[in-house]
């Protein structure tokens, strides 16, 4: 169990951000599973609410309230709109995209996958920009206007342009000997995966604090997609 106090990247009198690692889930689940933020920020400090969600593998930034004042503000900012959200995404394929909005509905099915669903649909729109292009893949800016479910998943699969990993949605797991040349796997080992999750990162927050003072927080990349970007960098 991580120690909450080395995930705080800020904080203040209002709000604890923290960088949530991946397969930590943000609020309590119904398997047991006692290790969520929102336990963690409550031992920590005891009117903590968590403002926002990140699914349990997204590693990222998150937003913690320390008071119901605190949490309001963010909310209503959140419903408005006016929070910016911003994900790097490494994708399969080569794509340069340059501020592309994709506007698809999206509807949540009971198995937990969302489809696009232009009848019963809810509106949801995200928007992307290319980072860095590799020999195989992408390194994308997501920026979720919306707040849906598995957004950004659904819609990079709709550009054709899956996230690495994310096997939900199309996208497939990245092997060392698919980027590298000359690359030898040793006589009787099996070959793993560079990131054994979805290539998802919430990289940063920008919100207006009670003062009214613009707030601006990123967070840097866990060590599993710190090592698959070097890897892409290395073998472009």
């Amino acid at each position: 169990m991580p120690d909450f106090k080395d995930l705080i990247v800020s904080e203040d009198a209002d709000y604890i951000i923290v960088n949530k690692p991946p397969y930590v889930a943000t609020l309590d689940e119904r398997t047991g599973d006692t290790t969520s933020i929102l336990r963690m920020a409550k031992a920590y400090h005891s009117d903590a609410q968590v403002c926002h969600r990140l699914d349990k593998e997204t590693s990222g930034i998150l937003a913690i309230a320390k008071t119901p004042e605190a949490y309001r503000h963010l909310s209503m900012q959140f419903e408005h709109r006016q929070v910016d959200k911003i994900y790097h995404a490494i994708v399969h394929g080569i794509h340069t995209l340059e501020w592309i909005s994709v506007y698809l509905p999206l509807l949540p099915l009971p198995n937990g996958i969302v489809k696009i669903d232009k009848q019963q649909g809810k509106e949801a729109e995200t928007i992307f920009n290319t980072l860095q292009l590799y020999k195989k893949h992408t390194l994308l800016e997501c920026r979720p206007v919306t707040g849906r479910m598995h957004q950004i998943r659904v819609h990079l699969t709709a550009l054709k342009a899956p996230i690495v990993c994310d096997e939900q949605y199309g996208g497939t797991p990245i092997f060392l000997s698919d980027i590298k040349r000359k690359f030898n796997l040793k006589k009787d080992t099996e070959e793993q995966p560079l990131i054994q999750r979805v290539a998802l990162h919430a990289y940063a927050l920008q919100f207006k604090g009670l003062d009214g003072e613009e707030l601006s927080v990123h967070a840097p990349y866990p060590k599993d997609i710190a090592a698959l970007v070097r890897q892409l960098e290395k073998n472009v």
